[in-house]
């Protein structure tokens, strides 16, 4: 048999980050951009073409005035120019001259409002690779790269630079993020928990555990044979965002007919909130459904082919459990 178990736990971690972002070899698109985001949800944008900061939540069109979207917008304008040259270095060292090239800039800070702990971090990135790490436990840059060297030596030889940095990440960037994490308390600490579904196209292709809609973004979702971890043929999707700023991942595993015949997997996603369990789900739709004997459940799930939709060895009826496990083709 198989089951789906839903393990949910609290966390109380927020973050402040910016995304930096200067293109070349692209016509018709912003040179330079930038984005903020705390928790996941951006909050201010500027681009090169527009020339101005502008607010991308109601909480921070309410919170900040004009003074603040002025420094914002002149400090888009500032750093447009630096990685704008910053990107013709970088071609002339990696002897480049033609083609599309991006440099990229994540930096910002975490929070642990539960445990006080916070942690700051940057990274520099040029056409998609890691280009400098800044290690602030050591408070030095480091590069990958031989091409970024003679940027990390410049950088670790300025003591005033370092100290700079040192100050904002510890500082600086917490205090703002305590700020805007105030501004949007309404709607950065909600919590909405994932809709979870077992998915299988056939009775021999792989079985997705697929999460969606939930916030905020951490979630783990991991698959366990006999109550026992399970990482073998075992492959995790990346994390994406919906469309409402929810977010979805999913974790697929492949394994024989006979081997789900023979064990019992269950799917184990993590996230805020609550703890649900195989027998909670089944006594909370029992209600509607009656309770149905373990092969009549099974049988209710094949379509006109005699094939099942949903995973084939889950042990509920898919009409009873339409809100767990969707009837859908990958």
């Amino acid at each position: 048999k198989a089951y789906l178990l839903l393990v949910l736990y609290c966390k109380g971690t927020h973050s402040l980050r910016y995304v930096y972002t200067a293109v070349s070899g692209i016509s018709d698109f912003p040179e330079y951009t930038s984005v903020g985001q705390v928790d996941d949800e951006q909050f201010m944008y500027f681009d090169s073409n527009i020339k101005k900061a502008v607010p991308k939540t109601e909480w921070m069109r309410q919170s900040e005035g004009a003074d603040y979207w002025d420094r914002q917008t002149q400090i888009g304008i500032g750093a447009h120019q630096v990685y704008k040259n910053n990107i013709q270095i970088l071609k002339e060292r990696f002897n480049q001259t033609t083609g599309v090239h991006t440099v990229q800039v994540m930096y910002g800070c975490e929070f642990d409002d539960q445990t006080g702990e916070t942690n700051g971090f940057r990274q520099d990135g040029y056409d998609g690779e890691d280009f400098l790490l800044l290690d602030l436990k050591e408070m030095r840059y480091i590069s990958p790269v031989m091409q970024g060297f003679l940027t990390a030596h410049k950088w670790n030889n300025d003591r005033a630079l370092l100290e700079a940095r040192k100050h904002y990440f510890n500082t600086v960037c917490i205090e703002w993020l305590q700020k805007y994490v105030q501004y949007g308390k309404s709607s950065l600490k909600k919590t909405v928990s994932p809709q979870v579904s077992l998915l299988q196209k056939s009775s021999s292709s792989p079985v997705t555990c697929h999460a969606t809609g939930f916030y905020p973004k951490e979630v783990t979702i991991s698959w366990m044979k006999n109550d026992q971890e399970h990482h073998e043929d075992v492959e995790v999707g990346e994390l994406l965002p919906n469309e409402d700023g929810t977010f979805q991942k999913r974790s697929t595993i492949r394994v024989t007919p006979e081997e789900w015949k023979n064990n019992k997997f269950s799917c184990v996603v993590e996230h805020q909130g609550k703890t649900m369990t195989a027998d909670e789900i089944r006594t909370n739709t029992e209600s509607q459904c009656g309770s149905l004997p373990e092969n009549k459940r099974l049988k209710n799930m094949k379509n006109s082919k005699g094939s099942y939709d949903a995973i084939s060895i889950f042990p509920f009826s898919l009409e009873c459990y339409k809100l767990l496990v969707h009837k859908e083709d990958l």
